[in-house]
């Protein structure tokens, strides 16, 4: 695995800053049932990093300190994580909403019977991962098999009334290109994506989010082995629009990895860049102070490109 921070640390990026706290997007930990050539997390089915009970309970303990409206909850797999029913229940008490970053086979899986009955019990919100509609380029990108595990457990989802019209239970996929290219228009592309699942698999969903793909971890590892790595980052870098940056996702939400340490956002976090707020290297949630965070500095570097190349991408798609 290369090292990608020192490829992105020369950069130009506008300085941004926060506004008041709203959502914490939480790392539950790496492991995963599946190896996803795409992934910026490098998750897989050997990873052992766990983020423990205690921190979970430090989790809980901001996210009503700070009164968040969303728990965001990723991984890896997050529905892997040994607590993460309590960590939902316990969330959904307190009025907060809970979204799920599913990759779907895991709904498919024997070792987790009635995960997708409870997600649904507790009217989770599900982002699900499916980076095409066609068989050959998802299991290309993600394994073999993973296509049609996915379609059943989207039918699964579907009978339990996830995207089903006039239903809250809200359910919506995730686009990721399959190479090293920007994202299609997010409108177009969810239209063909409704049509050709109605069509073919009689599968509804809400809303499709268009994400590009970050040259970072086992994606940007693989574009430098490649020798592509610099067309790549060349490419988001010409594709910048300054109006995106008023929608950044950094803007209103923090990062905690699986440790409890504090990011400004998940791809910071898998690239280990401290919290811009502080002068610290490393900032644990029990350690922070909510004051310092409104109007504090957001750390950046040349991956935050990405996110305002084109269209815009943001965890919830184009902006």
């Amino acid at each position: 695995m290369h090292d990608i921070r020192p490829l992105l640390a020369n950069s130009d990026f506008p300085a941004i800053f926060r506004k008041p706290l709203e959502i914490l997007q939480v790392n539950l930990g790496y492991l995963c049932n599946l190896s996803c050539t795409h992934c910026h997390v490098n998750a897989g089915p050997k990873r052992t990093e766990m983020m423990s009970l205690e921190t979970l309970e430090q989790v809980l303990a901001l996210a009503q300190a700070a009164n968040i409206h969303t728990l965001d909850l990723t991984g890896g797999a997050p529905e892997m994580h040994p607590h993460f029913h309590y960590l939902v229940k316990a969330a959904r008490r307190q009025g907060i909403k809970v979204i799920d970053r599913c990759n779907l086979t895991i709904l498919e899986d024997q070792r987790y019977t009635g995960l997708a009955e409870f997600l649904s019990e507790q009217q989770v919100e599900i982002s699900a991962s499916l980076p095409c509609y066609l068989e050959e380029n998802v299991d290309k990108q993600r394994g073999k098999g993973v296509f049609k595990d996915s379609l059943a457990a989207l039918q699964r989802l579907n009978r339990l009334g996830y995207g089903q019209p006039d239903s809250p239970l809200q359910l919506n996929l995730v686009f990721n290109p399959q190479d090293a290219v920007l994202p299609p228009d997010q409108q177009s592309l969810e239209q063909a994506y409704k049509q050709h699942l109605l069509q073919h698999y009689g599968i509804v969903f809400n809303r499709l989010y268009a994400i590009v793909n970050m040259p970072i971890q086992r994606f940007g590892s693989m574009l430098v082995s490649q020798g592509r790595f610099d067309a790549y980052l060349n490419l988001l870098c010409s594709s910048f629009r300054e109006d995106n940056l008023a929608q950044l996702m950094c803007l209103n939400t923090l990062s905690i990895d699986w440790q409890g340490t504090v990011y400004d956002c998940d791809f910071n976090q898998m690239l280990s860049m401290p919290l811009g707020a502080v002068a610290k290297p490393r900032v644990h949630i029990g350690d922070l102070t909510l004051d310092t965070l409104n109007g504090a500095a957001i750390a950046t570097a040349a991956h935050c490109y990405g996110c305002t190349a084109g269209q815009g991408s943001s965890c919830g798609g184009a902006l």
